[in-house]
């Protein structure tokens, strides 16, 4: 599927007091936020990639609160749910899982180099001041905010957000909405094991990292993609085939709607691991299996931040 133009992002009211960010079109770096005003005391669920979109989120804050968000949330380290931490760190706690802290230092500024196009700005490597382990709860007003660690997903460290008395789930990109799910840093086996985690959780509404708010249906289309890149996975070892050989006989097939599908490549390259034997998480070859993706896609994916 190839990228539209952009709609402008906007701020949703999802649940009372519950708000969700959505930065069409979902693509490379345009990812979703959260924000749940109850209390008086906000917290903001991820922030934005460049200078100039943290801005227009906290633009889009300030018009349905007077409150600065107090605590921010990172469900995950790639920068472009993390690079606009620093624009709020003044009033904010930020709170992350603690092996997300961890990647995030490591990480440092790195993905601004894959896409030097793109006018970043004034962004830059604002670390949790706040972590855990174990799942701990937020209450905002009479609002709980469950922060839960489910397993090896989208990363090794993803955090989930989840409001039981809205039955709002906040899923960072352990699940997409119209867009490519992507295993590069975690587990096709994993992911699906904590999408049954999240299924259980019963939830009506569902705010995926990227894409358009949904409800549990998209559980389900993540859950479906990855087992179709097992399947493509368990053929592609019959017959002797490389990851990349076989994302060029398969193509995108049935998710050919999906945005991003040059992630089968990387996608692939995990679900082989894993067949292998290789734990969920298991290092793999970041550089080469971007090389090999761009090398698939027939260029440099696009990146509208």
């Amino acid at each position: 599927m190839t990228h539209q133009p952009h709609a402008p992002a906007h701020l949703t009211e999802i649940a009372d007091g519950v708000h969700a960010y959505i930065q069409p079109d979902g693509g490379w770096c345009l990812n979703n936020a959260g924000l749940v005003t109850t209390g008086g005391r906000p917290a903001l669920i991820d922030t934005a990639a460049t200078e100039t979109r943290t801005r227009a989120l906290a633009d889009a804050i300030a018009r349905v609160t007077p409150h600065p968000p107090r605590y921010v949330v990172n469900t995950h380290p790639h920068g472009d749910h993390t690079f606009g931490n620093r624009l709020f760190a003044d009033d904010a706690v930020i709170i992350a899982h603690e092996a997300t802290r961890a990647e995030m230092d490591l990480a440092g500024l790195h993905l601004t180099g894959l896409w030097p196009q793109v006018h970043w700005g004034d962004v830059g490597v604002e670390l949790p001041s706040l972590t855990f382990r174990d799942p701990i709860t937020l209450h905002l007003g009479d609002t709980p905010a469950h922060l839960m660690h489910l397993g090896t997903a989208h990363t090794t460290n993803d955090t989930v957000v989840w409001l039981p008395r809205q039955r709002v789930l906040f899923t960072g990109d352990v699940v997409m909405s119209g867009t490519t799910p992507f295993c590069l840093t975690g587990s096709v086996t994993g992911s699906l094991a904590v999408i049954d985690r999240l299924r259980a959780l019963d939830p009506a509404v569902v705010v995926s990292g990227h894409g358009p708010v949904g409800g549990p249906e998209l559980l389900d289309t993540t859950a479906d993609y990855l087992h179709h890149i097992r399947r493509l996975a368990a053929d592609g070892i019959a017959a002797g085939l490389t990851p990349l050989q076989t994302a060029r006989e398969a193509g995108p097939g049935p998710f050919a709607h999906l945005l991003d599908s040059e992630r089968l490549v990387p996608n692939l390259h995990r679900a082989y691991a894993e067949a292998h034997g290789a734990p969920p998480g298991h290092p793999l070859d970041i550089a080469e299996l971007f090389s090999q993706m761009v090398d698939f896609h027939g260029g440099l994916p696009a990146c509208t931040a």
